[in-house]
């Protein structure tokens, strides 16, 4: 435990914060300090009287403001009866320390005085309850968990930009550029690897193959027929999904023979399927499962044209959502899409609003928000790169995707984005279209301040980071 830590724990049963100050640099901790006798701490230098005081403070329970309210407004039924001890647990002695198991309650006591994140907090409670130790044990438990957070933090003046971009992208030159099977689904393939790094730190408007995983409510995901049912809305539906489409250029005509099975199964009607395909100008004679298509022209080119816009028809479905596939995985059935548009999906029912995910980051940021984008970027390009077998430290991630979306707009790493914004003119120059850079620069009259890393390193002279931030002034003996 730091001295400071250590200090405020004393202060807060009560001891005097100088006689603390002193007990610090005597070298005692918190459990030492429980052990030790009277005797102990006037070897120490305390006085007698100072020793029984602060023996007495340390044998006091520690309450909690909130603690002491409630025991202010709720009356006990009996005043008199000792409160229960903070750890309930049998007791057991092993090389003569007594052993206890360790409760929520007896470890946040000891980090209520430590500035631990709150998650680091949580994970030392979960991971030590129910756990046999004594005090002393888990001071040093404690003490040594204090050490590594303190080891992982930024130092002051750190190169954070340059630390990020070399952890990333040493790894990177390691990725392969090959297309894989999405999520071991055969029939859809979703670019991975280096290809789709550059496409996140580029920020592309939409992906080379978006994909969507679809959840599904407990209803429809544990029922295939319904799972089916719903893939069919979201998918889209042409007439090559639902029959043949013929051309006979010596009449001119083109003929569309339905298939039976698969209007019924996708829950359309012949007449539905004429009345659409009216629109685009061409009158339909509906004969049974058979449309005939009598075109006003005599071009074979102008039929084709006439059977290509046919075919593109979407009948049903979602645009842009070319392929739905059905998985079973973990005991429910999920819908994987060729495709991506996340606003129309989350709207239908029977969707998991809350599971539902897409790869298309710039169609997260316009529909759940900047803030949902960037957690987008962190969980795509970890995945990323744990497909391939590497490992990047999440927070080298956290500051691409903070860089990325500060602005309230994803904005891509390169000339047109974070580069090109930079306010020195050197450091644009360096990284892209050298001459433009120092043309327009030269034309504004513009001033560089040299207070970046690239634009020193240019320059020949110290960055104003790590070591180089630091300037020590030397004065002569006397001078106030």
């Amino acid at each position: 435990m730091a001295k400071h830590d250590t200090i405020r724990a004393l202060v807060k049963r009560e001891i005097d914060p100088e006689i603390a100050e002193r007990i610090c640099d005597a070298e005692f901790t918190i459990g030492s300090l429980k052990k030790a006798s009277v005797a102990d701490l006037v070897g120490k230098g305390f006085t007698e009287d100072e020793a029984t005081d602060i023996k007495e403070k340390m044998g006091k329970k520690v309450v909690s403001p909130k603690k002491k309210e409630e025991a202010i407004e709720v009356p006990t039924v009996e005043p008199e009866a000792e409160p229960k001890p903070e750890v309930k647990a049998k007791a057991k002695t092993v090389n003569g320390e007594k052993m206890e198991v360790a409760t929520s309650d007896l470890v946040k006591s000891k980090l209520n005085s430590l500035s631990l994140p709150y998650k680091i907090v949580e994970e030392i409670i979960v991971g030590l309850d129910g756990v046999k130790f004594s005090e002393d044990q888990l001071d040093k438990i404690i003490e040594k968990v204090v050490d590594q957070y303190n080891n992982s933090r930024v130092e002051p003046c750190e190169a954070v930009g340059i630390v990020a971009a070399q952890s990333i992208g040493e790894p990177g030159t390691q990725m392969t550029m090959r297309t894989f099977h999405y999520a071991g689904v055969a029939e859809i393939n979703v670019t991975l690897g280096l290809p789709r790094l550059i496409e996140i730190v580029d920020a592309r408007k939409s992906p080379t193959t978006p994909v969507m995983e679809v959840r599904l409510l407990k209803e429809y995901a544990s029922d295939r027929d319904k799972a089916r049912e719903l893939s069919w809305v979201i998918e889209v539906t042409k007439i090559s999904h639902l029959g043949d489409v013929i051309t006979i250029p010596d009449e001119m005509l083109i003929i569309i023979e339905l298939n039976e099975r698969a209007l019924d199964r996708r829950h359309i009607t012949v007449e539905a399927i004429a009345a659409k395909v009216e629109e685009t100008g061409v009158s339909v004679s509906v004969d049974g499962m058979t449309l005939r298509i009598e075109t006003e022209t005599s071009s074979y080119r102008d039929l084709l044209l006439k059977k290509e816009k046919i075919d593109k028809l979407i009948l049903k479905g979602i645009p842009g959502i070319e392929r739905v596939v059905i998985r079973h995985e973990d005991n429910e059935y999920v819908l994987y899409t060729e495709g991506s548009a996340i606003k129309e999906v989350l709207q239908m029912d029977g969707v998991d609003y809350v599971r539902t995910r897409t790869n298309n980051i710039n169609e997260i940021a316009d529909v759940l928000g900047i803030e949902a984008a960037r957690n987008s970027i962190i969980y795509e390009t970890l995945e990323t790169l744990k497909e391939q077998g590497l490992e990047v430290d999440v927070r080298h991630i956290m500051l691409v995707a903070d860089m990325m979306t500060c602005d309230g707009v994803v904005k891509p790493i390169g000339r047109h984005g974070i580069a090109g914004e930079k306010a020195s003119v050197l450091s644009r120059a360096a990284f892209e279209v050298t001459v433009n850079h120092l043309l327009d620069a030269a034309l504004r009259g513009d001033i560089d301040e040299l207070s970046g890393v690239t634009e020193n390193v240019i320059a020949g002279q110290l960055i104003q980071l790590g070591t180089g931030d630091v300037q020590l002034v030397a004065k002569k003996y006397g001078e106030s």
